[in-house]
């Protein structure tokens, strides 16, 4: 019997998805258990590598994630909001890891993936790559050093295909740095400028989208007071770092209990 981890992809067909199952099938301790897409997609019931481009590997394309999960170990999803709701259910009845990518749910969502959590693993993070968690990491540290005196400003770049704004990773920066602050981010939180809006506000956290061509993801997190200005900063140029981590937090999950994690627990931050 194989030792290798089962895992299984949903949205196989999206460009994430298919990076998601190259990095599965190149990770020497993990095996395709099977992929998804929803129903009545024209991949539906094809051979996934011809379906990619490739010769034929044997994997059917499903509309059932249910039947697909009953036979993982491990499920990586960076669809949509509602999409992952319900697949995070289905993970937790095969009581399989469910290792969550997808950003710009709504706080009754959260609920609903926390209630999930119960069951099983949820690993959920709005960046999966080592690089932005050690900036969150950063994020925080430098907001715990400094006191309100130093402004954060959270700048963002992505593609013009990109839905939610501001990016998860964005908020997740925010996040930490509220905490650094020992405040809640919805308290302090700006999420745009436009006209006549009066001075900045003390202790605001501001945030910034820019959406254009096919940027991959770029944050600053500007720290900036009278006088001088720390920024931090991480550039991504390829998607595969997002697949990387998603495989290497699926793998690491195996021995969890339920429960929520995120990558910082993944990377031992």
């Amino acid at each position: 019997m194989s030792n290798k981890t089962a895992i299984a992809i949903v949205g196989a067909s999206g460009r994430m998805g298919q990076m998601l199952i190259k990095a599965v099938l190149d990770n020497e301790n993990a095996t395709l258990a099977g992929v998804t897409e929803r129903a009545g997609h024209d991949w539906i019931g094809q051979d996934l590598g011809q379906c990619m481009g490739g010769a034929l590997n044997g994997v059917i394309v499903s509309d059932d994630p249910l039947e697909v999960f009953a036979r993982s170990q491990a499920i990586i999803d960076f669809t949509t909001p509602a999409a992952t709701i319900a697949h995070a259910e289905l993970a937790a009845q095969a009581r399989a890891v469910h290792v969550i990518g997808t950003t710009g749910f709504a706080p009754d969502d959260l609920k609903k993936l926390s209630a999930a959590a119960r069951h099983a693993p949820i690993i959920r993070a709005g960046n999966m790559s080592l690089g932005v968690n050690l900036l969150t990491k950063l994020t925080q540290k430098v907001a715990a050093a400094l006191d309100a005196d130093f402004d954060i400003e959270i700048v963002e770049s992505h593609h013009k295909h990109k839905v939610d704004a501001p990016s998860g990773t964005a908020l997740m920066l925010g996040e930490a740095a509220a905490a650094g602050r020992g405040v809640a981010l919805n308290d302090v939180s700006d999420r745009g400028r436009d006209g006549i809006t009066g001075e900045r506000k003390r202790g605001d956290i501001g945030f910034h989208a820019i959406r254009g061509g096919d940027v991959v993801g770029e944050h600053d997190v500007i720290f900036a007071a009278d006088g001088e200005r720390i920024v931090l900063r991480h550039l991504a140029t390829d998607r595969n770092i997002f697949a990387r981590g998603a495989v290497k937090a699926a793998l690491w999950g195996q021995d969890k209990g339920p429960g929520e994690y995120d990558m910082m627990d993944v990377l031992g931050l």
